[in-house]
């Protein structure tokens, strides 16, 4: 059996006494896509913040890679191959597409503040080296034609699309991606399908916060269902969308079709 590229172990976060995340057991395979699905108020951000290091448990572990990560700080974490694209984030004003994607590449180069300042020999490498992992990242996400555009001027779709490849220019090998298609019209939710079944055709490993309950079965190999901060159910996507526990807590009674 493949061990998992990611192990999370009865793993629990709360606030003020109240337990947004409690006892959350979680395995994602190498090269799969797993959905966390769940009703407003589930605890579906705050496991993604407990994976990438934005929130620190308080009980139980997270393992990446056979390594244990939980008590690693974020940048450590992007580093050894972790990438989130948060629900809501922004553009980098005033600055150009392939800037925006360049800027993911940061924790994964240490010519630092020095280097650039001195205009070092290994600086001058490393932004090659950057801006070359910029434009595949571009080209991987269907972008490479908007390098020299303001980020700011992109539609709403392409914007999301340059989260991602500002993501990919870390090279993960772990892709958290927090409500992705929110606010996406029809067209563009079924543009950024495409690209995360591309994407997984690649062999990267993600795991997609929905609210979409069609969005995520559509694309996850397997939906894990949270419910006031635990797993209620997890399995195949047919096998949840059938789940009377999923069905009460989170689809209202009625199964989506």
């Amino acid at each position: 059996m493949t061990e998992p590229l990611l192990r999370v172990a009865g793993v629990s976060r709360s606030f003020g006494g109240v337990y947004a995340v409690r006892d959350v057991h979680l395995d994602v395979a190498p090269g799969e896509l797993r959905g966390v699905i769940g009703p407003n108020g589930a605890g579906k951000s705050t496991l993604f913040g407990l994976i990438g290091g934005q929130l620190a448990s308080r009980t139980g572990t997270i393992t990446y890679a056979g390594q244990r990560i939980d008590r690693l700080p974020p940048h450590r974490r992007a580093t050894l191959g972790i990438a989130i694209v948060f629900q809501g984030a922004r553009v980098f004003g005033g600055m150009t597409v392939l800037e925006n994607v360049m800027v993911g590449a940061h924790a994964t180069t240490g010519g630092g503040f020095v280097g650039a300042a001195l205009r070092l020999p290994r600086h001058h490498r490393e932004e090659r080296e950057i801006r070359h992992r910029a434009r595949e990242a571009l080209d991987r996400v269907g972008l490479a034609g908007w390098a020299g555009r303001s980020a700011e001027s992109l539609p709403l779709g392409q914007q999301r699309a340059l989260q991602v490849a500002r993501a990919l220019c870390g090279r993960p090998r772990l892709l958290l991606l927090d409500e992705p298609a929110a606010g996406l019209r029809a067209a563009e939710r079924n543009a950024l399908a495409q690209l995360i079944e591309e994407l997984k055709a690649g062999g990267l490993t993600m795991i997609k916060i929905e609210h979409d309950v069609a969005f995520v079965t559509r694309l996850a190999d397997r939906v894990t269902v949270l419910d006031l901060g635990r797993v209620i159910a997890e399995g195949t996507p047919a096998e949840v969308r059938a789940d009377p526990a999923v069905v009460a807590a989170y689809l209202g009674g009625e199964v989506p079709t």
